[in-house]
């Protein structure tokens, strides 16, 4: 009775439960070529975020303090060109969501294999399945952990950093283990295809063969339905559903009609309105807890160095030197404004007040927030970051007063850096060598 149920089609173990005529060598080898670009820029782009956040400068940078030798990459994050950190995150994002749809067909390209029997067959076929189990928890981990942080959804159980980092590592391990495994028999699948096509198109009345052979691989069906679909339609099913995606995503990263296409994209608290500060917001005033009263008159920013502690004024620190810069702002989750004109006090005009005088001596900063809940209430910057002449804390943008949700009083401004790095509501700046 156990025979015949494990024979049975009725089992997804039984090989011919999957009968998709679609399954076969060449659409998994070319889905996964697809892939092995895409997901390489993944990994490349998610490493660079990380090393934007200077997490060897303070603890309050570190989301993954026990990371060892996995930060082993990082490096002094740069501030040229400015919308460095702008493309490369937009990249990320952009690409990891139109990428969803190639992954899904991907998955559902191999299925067969998971739940294949007996579980090995041989050392190599056991490391292979090992790799691909792996690759598919790890897959779905990190795309559907990075999507609910996109759209701002923290549903983690814990920090999303720390999950995304860990899982992007035991992601790629499996990720490079299976195309170790698999790319010989990928290359070798799409060039026999290619000389099959050209024998089809050289010598019309020449057999050929019109069925995909298996090589070993489980896919092909050996009593397959009839087909709805041809495997270039499902492609194209796969290459239009990425595109839609890319179109509902990408506008993101541009102001004008071209922002009211991101149908995907992350929208804030609420809508920034018009004007000088109308442009994207995620954090407000009231969401982090800011009171009216706390940036009004009695507001003072306090400057710590080697003169000890000075308080100023909004007052007094729109009598400074006040400088220009267009810069972006750019945050993790993909979206960024275009260059926005900021003005205020240069960081290391400040730096010199506390008593760092010389360009040669600015150093390192930890910038501290008025806000009272949410990450990021503190966040240090490198003195390559302060030594910046676009570097600023910013009183006013676009010729106008900074709105309460843009981090009025003051707020920090620094090319290249991540959103959260740019601290608004700024209540103390602490200078000095931090790592």
């Amino acid at each position: 009775m156990r025979k015949e149920l494990f024979n049975s089609d009725r089992l997804p173990a039984s090989p011919g439960f999957w009968r998709s005529p679609l399954r076969g060598p060449w659409l998994t080898s070319v889905l996964g070529v697809v892939l092995l670009a895409g997901i390489t820029l993944l990994f490349v782009t998610g490493l660079l975020s990380y090393a934007a956040y200077n997490p060897d400068l303070s603890p309050v940078n570190d989301q993954t303090p026990d990371k060892g030798r996995l930060g082993f990459y990082l490096f002094d994050w740069p501030t040229d060109p400015h919308w460095l950190y702008r493309l490369n995150q937009g990249l990320h994002v952009t690409v990891g969501i139109a990428l969803i749809p190639v992954l899904l067909a991907k998955l559902w390209s191999v299925i067969p294999k998971l739940f294949a029997l007996p579980p090995a067959r041989s050392p190599a076929q056991a490391l292979e399945r090992l790799s691909l189990l792996l690759l598919v928890g790890g897959g779905l981990f990190e795309f559907i952990t990075g999507v609910l942080n996109v759209q701002l959804e923290y549903l983690f159980p814990g920090s999303f950093y720390r999950l995304h980092f860990y899982g992007a590592w035991v992601f790629m391990a499996a990720f490079v283990l299976h195309v170790a495994l698999c790319l010989p028999r990928t290359v070798r699948t799409l060039r026999e295809q290619g000389v099959r096509a050209h024998l089809r198109r050289t010598s019309p009345t020449r057999s050929v063969g019109s069925a995909e052979p298996d090589e070993g691989t489980g896919l092909v069906s050996s009593r397959p339905a009839e087909p709805t679909l041809s495997r270039r339609g499902a492609l194209g099913l796969v290459g239009g559903s990425s595109l839609l995606l890319l179109a509902t995503t990408a506008g993101q990263n541009f102001d004008g009609p071209l922002r009211r296409t991101a149908l995907f994209a992350p929208h804030g608290g609420q809508d920034p309105g018009s004007g000088p500060n109308g442009f994207q917001i995620n954090k407000t005033a009231a969401g982090v807890g800011i009171e009216p009263a706390d940036t009004g008159q009695a507001w003072r920013l306090t400057l710590s160095g080697p003169r000890g502690d000075l308080r100023l004024s909004r007052e007094e620190l729109l009598a400074l030197p006040q400088h220009s810069a267009a810069l972006p702002i750019a945050c993790v989750e993909g979206w960024s404004t275009s260059d926005q004109w900021w003005r205020g006090v240069r960081l290391r005009d400040l730096a010199a007040l506390a008593g760092y005088e010389g360009a040669d001596k600015v150093p390192d900063v930890l910038v501290e927030s008025l806000q009272r809940r949410g990450a990021f209430r503190s966040a240090a910057l490198r003195h390559n970051q302060v030594r910046d002449f676009r570097s600023l804390l910013a009183l006013r943008v676009n010729g106008e007063d900074l709105s309460p949700d843009h981090g009025y009083p003051a707020r920090i401004i620094v090319p290249a850096a991540p959103g959260v790095l740019n601290t608004k509501w700024v209540a103390r700046m602490t200078f000095g060598e931090l790592g």
